[in-house]
């Protein structure tokens, strides 16, 4: 073997040594670290440009920390090494009671949510809800102040197992599950899809001008003339 050759196969064995110190680390070596496993002299800097040249275009690549020295998954396959667990969250009992109205009385205003339940009902649980995507705003009540109207979704026909609101259990199905109680109106109804694909007669669209129907009236009485 000429002293050429053995040069080569020295430094095939340092590069060896240092792939196997890094790999092995729990925490990124320093150029210092590396150098003490190897005998005095060795180029350490050097042999770690190679190394990371060799891995440049692998799954796994050796990148500089800080200036210690780690291998890494290459940033481009992030999106195949990425898992996402789906975390299941039960609702609250608020919530599920909030649902259950907006879904047998949908439309419906906040103000009527708390009406139903007696109780005042916060932004929060109906944030909670649309964050679900099982329920939506629809529109706005006319009257004062254009309260948002709510109402259920396909995907809370989805969740539920349901191909359209008209199949929600029934009065009779209530009754029987001792769901009813005397907080509903005596015109109550399961809704209909068919009512409920358009705006309501008492409803306006979302982005209409909340101050549009206001009717300003003018006392002109008693003005001793004026303009």
């Amino acid at each position: 073997m000429s002293d050429e050759q053995a040069l080569d196969h020295e430094r095939l064995d340092d590069l060896r040594i240092l792939e196997a110190l890094i790999f092995v680390s729990p925490d990124p070596l320093s150029v210092q670290a590396l150098s003490e496993e190897l005998d005095e002299g060795v180029d350490v800097s050097a042999l770690l440009e190679q190394l990371k040249s060799d891995y440049s275009n692998r799954g796994i690549q050796l990148v500089s920390l800080d200036g210690k020295w780690a291998f890494r998954t290459a940033t481009d396959l992030a999106p195949f090494l990425t898992k996402y667990k789906v975390v299941k969250k039960k609702l609250t009992k608020v919530a599920q009671e909030t649902l259950a109205i907006i879904a047998y009385h949908q439309p419906v205003t906040r103000a009527e949510i708390e009406d139903v339940r007696g109780v005042q009902t916060s932004s929060g649980t109906l944030d909670v809800l649309l964050e679900t995507g099982w329920i939506k705003m629809r529109g706005r009540r006319r009257a004062p102040g254009r309260p948002i109207t709510y109402g259920t979704t396909d995907l809370f026909l989805d969740q539920f197992g349901l191909g359209a609101v008209d199949d929600l259990p029934g009065l009779r199905e209530l009754k029987g599950a001792g769901l009813l109680d005397g907080t509903l109106p005596a015109n109550f109804e399961v809704p209909s899809s068919q009512r409920l694909e358009t705006l309501m007669d008492d409803e306006v669209p979302l982005d209409e001008d909340i101050d549009e129907d206001v009717d300003h009236k003018v006392d002109n009485e008693g003005d001793g003339g004026g303009f």
